[in-house]
């Protein structure tokens, strides 16, 4: 999608910092993060959310494989959040499917 800002920077039209990337997803630093570490998992294929995944879209499943990995290279693996804001009113700010791994310190509740 031509005006998707994760798409930009899937396409290296916008800088990040990456973190990973496969074929299927590329991980970045959250430019705003609210623990030391705030990682997004992007899909590559623009999907806006988890409502509009289909069967053909079978290689998203890897995304819990990749999650897994980011944990491991943020040294965080011994605890971390996966967020995932489904739609506006959910807090969904950008309009394309990425999850956000945070950790790197503890974690308060989820009221």
């Amino acid at each position: 999608m031509d005006d998707c800002i994760f798409c930009k920077i899937i396409n290296g039209e916008i800088s990040s910092t990456k973190v990973y990337e496969d074929e299927n997803f590329l991980v970045i630093k959250d430019i705003n993060p609210v623990a030391p570490v705030h990682d997004l998992v992007l899909y590559k294929r623009h999907i806006r959310n988890l409502n509009e995944l289909t069967n053909e879209h079978e290689d998203f499943s890897k995304i819990f494989e990749v999650i897994k990995k980011v944990a491991e290279l943020e040294k965080i693996s011994n605890g971390y959040r996966v967020v995932v804001n489904n739609g506006e009113e959910a807090g969904q700010e950008i309009n394309h499917i990425h999850f956000h791994v945070i950790g790197g310190r503890k974690l308060g509740k989820i009221a």
